[in-house]
């Protein structure tokens, strides 16, 4: 029997320490070989900002305050997979990055938002282009 095909939510969370970024490069899943931000599924019953410190410890593990929305969207890039993506901003707290899900990250690092690895995570770059824009809203 054919599963039923049902967007998934999806949280993703741009970090600032010192006007840089922390960006990983992705493996093992859809957009493998490009850069995202920490994030991950929301769990039945999870609140964005619980999602988005569980995803940040369970990947990175460091810690984080100041969480805050920056925009949703509805995103098909990656099809068949459909997500509806909440994407947020935080401010770096305490903690070095790390690679704590190496089958699902290479590497972590900082990067100043005017010299980015390519390529970017289609999350990830609507993310930093919002950042730039103040828009809040993508409908593919």
């Amino acid at each position: 029997m054919e599963q039923e095909q049902k967007p998934k939510v999806g949280v993703g969370v741009m970090i600032f320490k010192e006007g840089k970024i922390l960006l990983g490069k992705r493996k093992g899943s859809h957009g493998s070989g490009e850069y995202a931000f920490p994030g991950g599924h929301l769990e039945y019953m999870e609140s964005f900002v619980d999602c988005a410190k569980r995803e940040i410890d369970e990947e990175c593990g460091i810690e984080v305050e100041n969480i805050s929305f920056q925009y949703v969207g509805n995103i098909v890039k990656y099809a068949p997979k459909h997500y509806v993506h909440i994407g947020l901003t935080a401010d770096w707290k305490s903690g070095t990055p790390k690679v704590l899900e190496p089958d699902k990250v290479e590497t972590w690092d900082w990067y100043d938002m005017e010299e980015l690895p390519k390529p970017m995570f289609e999350m990830s770059e609507l993310a930093i282009k919002y950042h730039k824009t103040g828009e809040n809203y993508i409908d593919e």
